[in-house]
């Protein structure tokens, strides 16, 4: 293992990404969020992404230099066409853009379409709450999840991800996928060599499995049973068929370098919480400290964020091995 600081770490993903025919522009954004996500603990998707990104990029799988375009159909909606280039551009253009829609008519949704992985989901709304809006961001990704019942995968890993600011304080953020865990943390686990939990994933043929690749060829396990099946049709239904972006089903793997552009959605709502209640964000601090007042309960994120002050102070652990790998893209 060593030790590299954050700019160290956007220096090395942003030249392995330049190196594969990605802008430089497009590039730093990409570096941005992995380095962000690895420094939050979140190494599923982080650097391991890395060598996945770039092989897409090389082939065309994944347009890096495509700019993202926005235009406004509607007071309160930004449509955002990614251009088949990575999702984390796109979802900028959106974070730039939402703050003065939602100020304006009191909510503001952003519809990206023809998008990428998103990554840590919870970072974008995170963003937005950093500057005092409730953000909701729902994404759909490549086909992993069988209807209940069923035996074939329709539904992505759908990640949902929800933030609220606090006064004085980092906002409240939850960031959940509605697989029992997220693909990520196989795609960790594969890397690593490890096993994984019985009650993660099914093999190809329906049964539990402990091996990683074996998983990454069957079904996710969602998480709570037939309603976690429930919400994904829901993200599914909002953020690819409502924005126009392609079904979990059309959708090719977010992890290899064949086939199409993925050609995923998002859709990102964002609340001006003075244009609801005066006393909001004053409301939201008080539920939050009903919840800390509890001994053994806590907000959702602390770890998040302890892993990430820590990252910044002393900077992150990195296998030399990954380093070496990303180093040689």
């Amino acid at each position: 293992m060593t030790t590299l600081s954050i700019q160290q770490a956007q220096s090395l993903v942003a030249g392995a990404l330049e190196r594969n025919a990605t802008a430089p522009a497009n590039a730093a954004a990409v570096a941005r969020a992995l380095v962000a996500a690895e420094a939050d603990g979140l190494k599923g998707h982080g650097l391991s992404r890395v060598s996945s990104y770039a092989a897409q990029a090389k082939v065309g799988k994944v347009d890096g230099r495509a700019a993202p375009l926005a235009s406004r159909p509607r007071p309160a909606l930004l449509s955002v066409d990614a251009a088949h280039g990575f999702a984390y551009p796109a979802l900028d253009l959106a974070i730039a853009r939402l703050p003065e829609i939602a100020r304006e008519c009191g909510v503001g949704a952003a519809a990206i379409r023809r998008s990428h992985h998103c990554g840590v989901a919870g970072a974008p709304v995170e963003r937005l709450a950093e500057g005092g809006l409730v953000a909701l961001l729902l994404a759909n990704t490549p086909s992993a999840m069988a209807p209940w019942g069923g035996d074939k995968a329709v539904f992505g890993t759908n990640p949902v991800a929800f933030a609220c600011p606090l006064p004085d304080r980092a906002p409240i953020v939850v960031d959940l996928s509605l697989s029992k865990v997220a693909r990520g943390n196989i795609v960790a686990a594969k890397q690593r060599g490890e096993a994984i939990p019985d009650d993660w994933a099914f093999d190809a043929k329906g049964a539990p499995t402990t091996d990683p690749e074996a998983a990454l060829g069957g079904t996710m396990a969602p998480l709570g049973g037939a309603k976690g099946v429930a919400l994904a049709l829901m993200v599914e239904l909002l953020a690819a068929g409502l924005v126009g972006a392609n079904f979990a089903s059309e959708a090719s793997s977010f992890l290899d370098a064949t086939g199409g552009p993925p050609g995923t959605g998002q859709l990102i709502v964002a609340f001006d919480p003075d244009a609801f209640a005066a006393n909001g964000p004053a409301r939201f601090g008080g539920l939050a400290a009903m919840i800390e007042a509890q001994e053994g309960a806590r907000l959702p994120g602390r770890r998040r964020l302890e892993s990430r002050a820590r990252a910044q102070a002393h900077g992150l652990t990195v296998a030399e091995g990954l380093i070496a790998e990303i180093e040689a893209l």
